[in-house]
């Protein structure tokens, strides 16, 4: 059933994008955030009981709706499922944020580009080139299909009913709304509050994040050049240990730059004129907007690889 789940979801996603999921986000961010007013005492141990105020109430309530809807019969367990992962993925979003990168850049409107770039990443791309807009676009790109949807379907299969989807996107927005001090960044008196508070979140992502982006990684190899991915991964990706999304975005970066053959992470102009100071991930050309529809081929590959893997697993398990 969970490959089914999945199918229908995808399908639907692709077919029209959950506009009010931004909402639902949002909505949860607040109560995040209420939660923060009065349990940050500035301490791991307030952030552990924050953490699971924040996280265990989504997470039993869609265990118990699923298995009250499947306790009734099969079919409502599936429309629950189905549901659930549509609500939480974010396919369609990824991959139109760059159609639009891609078309904008093909017509030489750079402005459109980087307006397009600064509504989905967020931060100034006043000062970035072509070559910079593209290469911010694999970027988060590779990100987004990591933590929209192989994590989501991850945790989707590994726990019983939408848990693990919603407890892994619960725990995500989290750990970025009580993210610690940013490297090179003077922090403010609330983030220096957050930076003990919100470590336990933070390790939580850590935890949940450590196999399904190997697993993501191994399939960007498999469906991509695999040697230079896995040669990347090995060598280049400790080197984003201390840069925004840690280590798990290094592997991700370095396994994508590999497969796709192009450069990624490296400096990035800014307003300041002191350039943005990245370590260089990936090997091969410097990305330009031709590339940008091989990352999204590349994540399509490795979504089928993924779904012909759930789809022998569910055959096997029928199997008596």
């Amino acid at each position: 059933m969970s490959f089914l789940a999945i199918l229908l979801a995808l399908g639907l996603e692709q077919w029209r994008a959950f506009d009010w999921r931004s909402g639902v986000e949002r909505t949860f961010v607040r109560y995040v955030r209420t939660l923060e007013r009065k349990l940050n005492g500035g301490t791991r141990q307030h952030g552990v009981l924050a953490v699971i105020a924040a996280v265990a109430p989504p997470v039993i309530l869609s265990a118990l709706l699923f298995w009250a809807a499947d306790a009734v019969h099969w079919l409502l367990g599936l429309v629950v499922n189905v549901a659930a992962l549509y609500f939480l993925m974010g396919f369609r979003r990824f991959s139109h944020a760059i159609s639009a990168i891609v078309a904008a850049l093909h017509a030489n409107d750079l402005a459109a580009a980087r307006r397009a770039l600064a509504a989905w990443r967020g931060g100034s791309t006043a000062d970035l080139g072509s070559s910079d807009v593209a290469r911010l676009a694999i970027e988060r790109g590779l990100v987004d299909a990591y933590r929209q949807v192989f994590a989501v379907l991850f945790w989707f299969t590994v726990l019983p009913g939408p848990a693990g989807a919603v407890l892994y996107r619960a725990v995500v927005l989290l750990a970025d709304e009580w993210r610690g001090p940013v490297v090179g960044v003077e922090p403010t008196p609330l983030v220096q509050s957050r930076s003990e508070f919100g470590m336990p979140a933070r390790a939580l992502l850590i935890a949940l994040d450590w196999l399904p982006v190997r697993l993501t990684a191994l399939s960007f190899a498999v469906v991509g050049d695999f040697e230079d991915a896995v040669a990347c991964w090995r060598t280049q990706a400790v080197r984003w240990a201390t840069q925004e999304g840690g280590m798990a975005v290094g592997i991700l970066l370095a396994a994508g730059g590999g497969a796709l053959g192009v450069q990624l992470g490296g400096l990035l102009p800014t307003l300041s004129g002191d350039p943005d100071v990245r370590p260089d991930l990936g090997l091969g050309d410097p990305v330009e907007a031709d590339v940008l529809p091989s990352a999204v081929g590349l994540v399509w590959r490795a979504l089928i690889l993924w779904l012909l893997i759930i789809l022998l697993v569910t055959v096997a398990n029928l199997v008596p």
